[in-house]
């Protein structure tokens, strides 16, 4: 199938599947901590270890897919997404917690990577557009299972809620798999005629391995702030549930709340790529990322006042996050070359990864201790901030450059 828009849906239609493996999971805490005793730090280390998993094991199979093709990976994705998630509906231990859903994490990293390869390579003219499509799949795909969620766990168990959403997931994985493969050099060739000289989008006209965009500072200038970035969106995701019984929000009022965040989050990915195409990435982000900082304080001075603010303010912190997985991509695209996209973008991701461990079960761990979200959320404030700010600080920076020897042969110059 040699049709990028065809392409394009079987990817979102992967990540859809992918979405309740990470955003869905807060409506489960409550559940879990009522019906084993653990205590809210413990479970909440699960979704630390599935972040993690989702992000660290990308750049180990992104290598491979920019080289084979994505269909086998998603093929197995589907299998170890469909048995991770379900599984959960019978462990009894934490270590089985932790196992499970990190298996899930896996398999979700490699519908991540090759989901987003399609964006990468089959689109270079509409990059940041068709990357926030494929992010829209991830961060909205829940919205049309949290009302099932919702339904099952009120009147099944949480354990059902696991079991049939586990194996519908993992079964559309596979089927989708089957429509993806990477262009073809008459497709690229296509595409890349198409693109429209912006100034304001700076593109790089080389192509940098792995290896040689981890050589550059702008690498890890990019990385801090995925990060930071990362860290609030995530502390809002895997918090939601405890935050709202804490605020004596109603369970009507969460799901509500859930669902049109996760609209939001998938609006936002859409919208802000669509902005950055024709603004430029790094003014996109400086604006996003101070909104985002604005509105994660929002969500601490405002939410707690009733169900209507609380879902107010937690569409905004999402209409104002999700847009680091489609700026994110697309700048490692344009920068370091489409190429070697899916690599060098799933050591990007990775930045996940560590920004979970703040947001999950660290955050978890100063609420326990202090009795107050207070911290992490003024903490994830300023940290959005401080990527704002780098982001105008890096506009300003040339491009990337492999050096004066490695340019002059890739022109073939003696």
């Amino acid at each position: 199938m040699t049709n990028r828009w065809v392409q394009l849906a079987a990817s979102v239609m992967a990540m859809v599947m992918i979405a309740n493996l990470q955003y869905a999971w807060t409506m489960f805490v409550g559940p879990i901590q009522k019906a084993t005793g653990w205590a809210l730090t413990d479970i909440q280390w699960g979704f630390t270890l599935f972040i993690v998993f989702e992000t660290w094991i990308m750049p180990m199979e992104g290598w491979l897919i920019d080289r084979i093709g994505p269909r086998i990976f998603l093929t197995i994705a589907g299998v170890l997404c469909g048995v991770g998630w379900s599984a959960l509906a019978y462990v009894t231990t934490l270590p089985q917690l932790y196992a499970f859903y990190a298996l899930a994490g896996v398999g979700a990293a490699f519908v991540y990577s090759g989901s987003m390869a399609t964006a990468l390579k089959w689109f270079p003219d509409r990059r940041g557009f068709a990357a926030g499509i494929i992010a829209a799949g991830f961060g909205s795909g829940s919205a049309l299972f949290i009302p099932i969620i919702a339904y099952l766990i009120r009147e099944r168990s949480y354990q059902q809620a696991f079991l049939w959403t586990g194996i519908a997931q993992g079964v559309i994985i596979l089927i989708a798999a089957q429509f993806l493969r990477h262009p073809d050099h008459h497709a690229v060739a296509t595409a890349a005629a198409a693109v429209k000289h912006n100034p304001r989008v700076r593109r790089n006209t080389e192509q940098f391995t792995t290896g040689e965009m981890l050589r550059t500072p702008h690498f890890y200038a990019l990385y801090a702030m995925f990060v930071m970035m990362a860290t609030g969106g995530l502390l809002v995701t895997a918090q939601a549930g405890p935050l709202a019984r804490e605020w004596n929000i109603s369970l009507t009022a969460l799901t509500a709340a859930l669902a049109l965040d996760r609209i939001a989050n998938g609006t936002s990915r859409v919208f802000w790529g669509w902005v950055s195409d024709r603004l430029g990435r790094e003014v996109t982000m400086a604006t996003a990322f101070t909104l985002q900082s604005a509105c994660l304080l929002s969500v601490l001075l405002l939410g707690r006042l009733s169900g209507t603010l609380f879902t107010i303010t937690l569409i905004l912190t999402f209409f104002t996050w999700g847009e680091i997985y489609t700026l994110f991509p697309s700048t490692v695209a344009d920068w370091f070359g489409s190429r070697n996209a899916t690599s060098n973008y799933s050591f990007m991701y990775s930045a996940k990864g560590v920004a979970a461990i703040f947001g999950g079960g660290l955050a978890a761990m100063l609420y326990q201790r202090f009795g107050s979200w207070s911290a992490p959320f003024y903490g994830s404030a300023t940290l959005a901030l401080i990527a704002a700010v780098s982001a105008l600080a890096l506009r300003s920076a040339p491009l990337p450059r492999k050096g004066v020897g490695a340019a002059r042969k890739a022109a073939n110059l003696p």
